[in-house]
């Protein structure tokens, strides 16, 4: 049986589950971003718990349908640009339908509605941030980001970029060197 939770997006947030699993003695088989698949189903009083405990951490289990479809439609996007080392060979709607078994324009209808936002949105953001992460270690130069983010030049990057943060790429980079030199002249 498959428990999803939402909010569970990082490697401390499945050491976390995985903590609570064990107080409550719950044996499980996996757990990924996103879900836990447990041996056999879970009692009332169990699920109750968890979902209790989990709540603490900032975690929350979840019981609809639509909800756990959407919360897999964003763990499938955050694993595809921040946990995998290249992006997948299919373009994003087939990779997110493939994913999450479910056809794309129900998925991206679903999404909108209850989100607010595109799944496409949700991807440029999520991109975005990726990209500022890569810009402030230094080890990728624009024309690398590009590319590893598929993007299909560092222009359509640039452009996307100073849409969402209202920054140049550039000047992002650089306003690391300015903080750690105000940092180093205290």
């Amino acid at each position: 049986m498959k428990l999803y939770i939402k909010y569970m997006v990082s490697l401390r947030c499945k050491m976390l589950v995985k903590e609570e699993l064990d107080k409550i003695k719950l044996p499980y088989i996996s757990i990924d971003l996103g879900f836990v698949e447990i041996n056999g189903n879970i009692s009332p009083r169990k699920r109750e718990l968890l979902k209790k405990n989990l709540l603490v951490s900032g975690l929350e289990l979840l019981d609809d349908k639509r909800s756990i479809i959407i919360e897999r439609v964003k763990n499938v996007i955050i694993e595809m640009i921040h946990v995998l080392e290249e992006a997948p060979e299919m373009n994003y709607s087939d990779y997110i339908s493939q994913k999450v078994g479910y056809d794309y324009t129900y998925l991206a209808n679903m999404f909108s509605e209850v989100k607010g936002i595109t799944i496409q949105q949700f991807i440029i953001i999520h991109k975005i941030e990726k990209a500022k992460e890569l810009l402030l270690y230094g080890e990728f130069n624009l024309t690398e980001i590009s590319y590893k983010l598929s993007y299909s030049s560092v222009a359509h990057l640039s452009a996307q970029f100073k849409k969402i943060t209202g920054l140049t790429p550039t000047f992002y980079k650089n306003m690391k060197y300015k903080r750690r030199n105000m940092l180093e002249n205290f």
